[in-house]
């Protein structure tokens, strides 16, 4: 089996597949772009109104209303500190086992799908440079079987290499949204799991501060 010539064949089909497979991750890449800025924005300032109230409602003994402002929110601060309270009677190493692994979870949640976009923004312009060498290969076949016997055929020619490099360019124009969208949402998690942090921390030293007090009681 003569794979160099296997591989020409396949290449003799031309970039057209390429293209069509550029602009279904394009779709795909928008479609959770928008997603995701919806989510985070709906996310946004949640955590740092949260702390206010349920640090005071603490401080006021009133359990009732902090657990309904925290089920009422969506934000991983609230999802961190309802689980917290839930075992607070447990002590302290199991509230911190727990809340270490309720973050990494909400960090699953905070990251779904941006995976998808690094890999797009990483390698669609791979794709289109694979494209790229398909229809070239295609282009000098073409020279190789016909030749260039008039201005016409040099035309020809020049219009095929053109036509390569298209797939080349929206690899990029695939790739550039993706890469600056994954690093703006990369930032985006990073300060939504900071607020949801200093929420689940302020909690924590309440409750550190009230088994202190009983435990001085007793």
């Amino acid at each position: 089996m003569n794979l160099t010539e296997k591989f020409l064949q396949f290449s003799l089909l031309g970039a057209n597949w390429v293209l069509w497979l550029l602009v279904m991750l394009s779709l795909a890449s928008v479609a959770i772009i928008i997603e995701r800025w919806i989510f985070y924005r709906g996310l946004a300032g949640e955590d740092v109104n949260l702390m206010a109230k349920v640090t005071k409602n603490l401080a006021d003994g009133k359990r009732g209303a902090v657990a309904k402002l925290l089920k009422d929110s969506r934000s991983s601060g609230a999802r961190m500190t309802e689980a917290m309270l839930e075992t607070a009677s447990r002590g302290k190493a199991s509230i911190e086992a727990l809340l270490n692994a309720t973050r990494a979870q909400e960090r699953i949640r905070l990251e779904r799908n941006l995976s998808f976009l690094g890999t797009v923004g990483a390698n669609a312009p791979f794709i289109g440079l694979f494209g790229t060498v398909i229809e070239i290969l295609r282009v000098f076949n073409l020279l190789g079987e016909q030749g260039v016997a008039s201005g016409e055929g040099a035309k020809e020619i020049m219009t095929g290499i053109s036509e390569a490099l298209v797939a080349t360019a929206i690899g990029l124009l695939v790739a550039i949204p993706a890469v600056v969208a994954y690093n703006a949402f990369q930032r985006r998690v990073k300060r939504l799991l900071t607020d949801a942090d200093g929420l689940s921390g302020a909690v924590m030293a309440h409750l550190a501060d009230q088994n202190h007090k009983i435990e001085g009681e007793s």
